[in-house]
């Protein structure tokens, strides 16, 4: 089995459009009266939910004119969630098609399929024409991707001059084993962290100049110490989440997260870079 395809079955659910529709009901929501907000929990698959992606993406100046690629898209709850906030165009891609299709009828449901568009395929070689997108962002993708060379290259070949590129990921903070499995990686075969340091020398090769960093550790820990007694005061998880895409081995993933966050051996760091 290829990387790939490990990372694929990873991610894979099988009837993710039917859970998510069935943990509606359980809110009184049909896919006529769902919104954006009601989607955010599990729609945004990266530490912090909605409230990270505001925070990371108010740091980008996008604008109603342009058009932004979503990197790693997953089920395009950031790229809705930044169409409806500017007004643009976005277009997502990413390697699992189930999240794909998932997120497409996502868009529709919320009035917003004719301002995001989201494609399969890989990050590192992607089906756009060179200098298409005003700005781009990918949050928590890099951990998958080993030739982030290729990655910040393609990314800046599908840029404008000028244009934008915010990273939202989990780094590497020191040498030592991560207790695996994680919501990225159930076991090393497919972990392709990396320091700062590595994320930024690389974007410097690919024609990017870094103009921020962010380092959001102690936001990740108190976002989890939150959740996790959200959940005990409720008996139990919202009727959605993060475990409807990790279903049986959320509680286990998270755990081994905040263990390996926790004993500073990874952090989920921001950094918005320019194409120079």
């Amino acid at each position: 089995m290829s990387v790939d395809e490990k990372i694929i079955k990873n991610y894979g659910h099988g009837e993710l459009l039917s859970s998510i529709e069935v943990a509606l009901g359980k809110l009184n929501k049909t896919t006529d009266s769902v919104t954006i907000e009601d989607l955010g929990p599990v729609d945004e698959f990266h530490i912090g939910s909605r409230a990270a992606t505001d925070h990371f993406i108010k740091q980008l100046g996008f604008s109603s004119t342009d058009t932004i690629l979503d990197v790693g898209c997953g089920l395009g709850g950031a790229a809705r969630y930044v169409a409806s906030k500017f007004n643009c165009n976005v277009e997502g891609i990413d390697l699992t098609d189930e999240y794909i299709q998932t997120g497409n009828v996502l868009s529709s449901w919320v009035k917003l399929e004719g301002k995001v568009n989201l494609v399969q395929g890989s990050a590192t070689a992607m089906p756009y024409e060179n200098g298409k997108f005003n700005g781009a962002y990918m949050l928590h993708v890099g951990m998958n991707i080993e030739d982030k060379k290729k990655l910040f290259s393609e990314v800046g070949r599908t840029l404008k001059s000028g244009g934008t590129f915010g990273i939202y990921d989990i780094m590497k903070i020191q040498e030592g084993e991560l207790t695996y499995p994680v919501p990225w990686a159930s076991d090393s075969s497919i972990s392709k962290l990396a320091k700062l340091e590595t994320y930024k020398e690389l974007l410097r090769e690919a024609g990017f100049e870094v103009v921020g960093e962010c380092d959001r550790k102690d936001f990740a820990l108190d976002f989890f110490k939150n959740m996790k007694a959200k959940t005990a005061a409720n008996g139990g998880p919202a009727a959605l989440g993060l475990h409807t895409l990790m279903q049986a081995s959320t509680p286990v993933k998270i755990q081994n997260m905040v263990a390996n966050i926790s004993n500073d051996l990874i952090a989920p760091i921001e950094l918005v870079a320019r194409k120079i």
